[in-house]
């Protein structure tokens, strides 16, 4: 059925469908306004010229010279003096052609204006096509950000133009204002951000995904969310990692970093392509670095270097190796230790035998300064020297472990604690009013454990006089975490209650002290933001874990060699090698000794081929500077001297 309409209803909905087409249809009307015109009053000016001719007969003029003086008033009304002296007729057609000009230029001006302002906001809103490649691409936004942009700037501190791209759906001017206050050591790491959808294919070609060498898909919530959110950040990174799988293409050579809760969701999008997505459970390796770090004071400090690029990092490097062995392999480096191999199936063993004879195609695994730093000498860089093994081991025994507060790692931290202690052991969660959530999860652990029985303590770690009735000093180990339970608890907020608690422990430390006991206790914590960093150091902590940090290492260190994730995965575990922070009596029947490092390294051999990778002085773990005692990889011909409370970094199958 058609509609009736009159003739100027239908010329003004068309006009009106015209111009919605946006800014180009304005442009083009108002162009063809003006050349209609000057036409049409260029055609009135010769009109005018007939009747002068009429009246004065020695008029010379033109259609031509009309249109240029109708263009030159249109364009500039000061031109109107020009028919001063005139006839009549053209100051008219001056006046017309001097209004017009008036009203079409002023609204060009207006629509260039406004042009202009649209296009600034557009570069500000960053919808324009990223042009780069081989840059890194960060999807999704959070406060790990910052940390992964400092360390892809270790990372690529010797690339020419490293280039970083995040895309997320927060406003680019928000994300450009945050980084600039957080982010200011950026070196010659460029970045560009972009604002959209980050599961959307058209996002993804605007910032050219197919060209990135990495992409690192973060979640859209922390580790303290409820399940609900957790969940629902699953699905946003699985819809956003088969959106980039399926952008890229099967021949595009990009490694895919994604954050992920859920352990079944985990396997989902592994299997979505098993050789280009590395998938990480940040909780999961918080809460078992945490367990580790409780077994060994300076152990978190190892693994703050080892996982970022400012320290010294692992390297999988091969060589000709003409036959040599591994154990004469360690000392053909001038800069770096060998832990272990990868063999060509992609299997990697740590501590390999002494007396392996390495084959051509067999890769080290190497810790190194920078990978340019590594190159393997024909010739030894010395010969160490040997020295008397003290034979002695750490007798296990029950522990006793004291968790004040509550986060998500609770579950994985006391299931992993288990696995190191002896039967009998126990852990006590203090927690005021604790939900029944908690409960539950008390109750099955109890349920499943073996060597630790969990019991629930009803009181508040930031009072001081409750914290006092549980002789917190009488444990092995405490831990403290978070201790507002909501899911919505700021970093700053959660760090600031963390340091209450630290400063009610010291005060009770002083006063235990005061009262002649032989205080042992390792006090753990957990730090949100890294510029609570310092503060932390300052209260009393023996290892703190800054969490964000941490796994933002780990993200970039895995983009840049996903088969480190490998490393990782044996490392975090209390089957097979780990690294640990070991007293150096253990070792030497006599202290304090001097020698040089690699004579350490032929030491420590001797026990269970374990591998010393750097030692700790005990009189400068609460210097920051000194990094807090440890000194990992130093020299092999470096001279060291150990006393009775250092501490040898080494890597072995236990922390006996």
């Amino acid at each position: 059925m058609s509609i009736q309409a009159s003739k100027q209803e239908q010329l003004r909905y068309q006009f009106d469908t015209f111009l919605a087409k946006g800014s180009r249809a304005l442009f083009v009307a108002l162009t063809v306004a003006f050349f209609v015109a000057l036409l049409a009053i260029g055609v009135v000016r010769f009109f005018f010229w007939g009747v002068d001719w009429m009246l004065h007969d020695e008029v010379t003029k033109s259609l031509s010279q009309g249109i240029w003086f109708t263009w030159l008033q249109l364009t500039d009304p000061g031109n109107m003096a020009q028919d001063n002296e005139t006839f009549v007729g053209y100051k008219i057609t001056a006046i017309i052609a001097g209004m017009t000009g008036v009203v079409i230029f002023s609204a060009l001006i207006a629509f260039l204006t406004t042009a202009l302002d649209q296009a600034i906001d557009d570069l500000k809103k960053g919808h324009s096509r990223v042009l780069e490649t081989g840059h890194t691409l960060i999807v999704g936004w959070g406060p790990r950000v910052p940390e992964i942009l400092r360390e892809l700037v270790e990372a690529n501190e010797s690339e020419d133009d490293p280039v970083a791209v995040i895309l997320a759906e927060e406003e680019k001017e928000d994300m450009d204002e945050h980084l600039r206050e957080l982010w200011t050591d950026r070196r010659n790491l460029r970045l560009v951000t972009r604002s959209g959808p980050t599961a959307g294919l058209g996002s993804l070609a605007k910032v050219s995904a197919e060209h990135a060498a990495s992409a690192i898909v973060l979640a859209t919530c922390g580790e303290a969310a409820s399940q609900e959110d957790k969940l629902s950040s699953d699905a946003k990174v699985i819809k956003t990692v088969l959106a980039i799988i399926a952008h890229v293409g099967d021949d595009a050579e990009i490694n895919i970093v994604a954050e992920v809760f859920d352990e079944r969701n985990r396997a989902v999008v592994k299997d979505i392509a098993p050789d280009r997505i590395s998938v990480i459970d940040s909780n999961e390796i918080l809460a078992k670095i945490m367990v580790q770090t409780s077994r060994t004071s300076g152990l978190s400090v190892v693994y703050a270097e080892l996982l970022s690029f400012e320290g010294c990092e692992m390297y999988f490097h091969n060589d000709e190796w003409n036959g040599i062995t591994f154990g004469a392999l360690q000392f053909h480096f001038p800069d770096g230790v060998p832990i272990g191999i990868r063999k060509p199936d992609g299997s990697i063993a740590m501590r390999t035998d002494p007396d392996y004879v390495m084959a051509d195609d067999d890769e080290i695994l190497i810790i190194a300064d920078d990978d340019s730093t590594i190159e393997f000498e024909s010739s030894p860089v010395m010969k160490p020297k040997e020295m008397p093994l003290k034979d002695m081991r750490i007798e296990p025994a029950k522990e006793r472990m004291l968790i004040l507060g509550w986060s998500p790692k609770v579950e994985i931290l006391i299931s992993e604690y288990s696995d190191y202690v002896l039967e009998g052991s126990e852990v006590h969660l203090m927690i005021p009013s604790a939900s029944d959530d908690i409960k539950a999860v008390v109750e099955d652990l109890n349920s499943e454990l073996d060597n630790a029985s969990v019991t629930l303590i009803d009181k508040d770690p930031m009072s001081s006089e409750e914290l006092a009735t549980v002789d917190p000093f009488s444990y092995n180990v405490v831990i403290i975490l978070k201790q507002n339970t909501s899911e919505d608890a700021a970093p700053e907020r959660v760090d600031s209650e963390t340091i209450i608690v630290l400063l009610h422990l010291r005060k009770l430390l002083r006063m235990a002290m005061a009262d002649g006991r032989d205080v042992n206790t390792k006090l753990i914590t957990e730090v949100l933001d890294s510029s609570n960093q310092e503060l932390i150091s300052r209260a009393g902590v023996d290892d703190f874990i800054i969490s964000n940090r941490m796994v933002s290492m780990m993200f970039a260190q895995i983009s840049c060699e996903p088969d480190i994730q490998d490393v990782y995965d044996d490392l975090f575990q209390e089957d097979g090698s780990e690294i640990y922070v070991k007293p150096a009596w253990l070792y030497f029947d006599e202290l304090p000794v001097t020698c040089r490092f690699g004579d350490l390294m032929q030491h420590v051999r001797g026990r269970d081929t374990e591998i010393c990778i750097g030692y700790k002085i005990g009189a400068l773990e609460t210097d920051a500077d000194e990094n807090f005692g440890v000194k990992l990889i130093p020299l092999k011909d470096s001279m060291v001297t150990l006393g009775p409370g250092d501490g040898l970094v080494v890597v072995a199958e236990d922390d006996m």
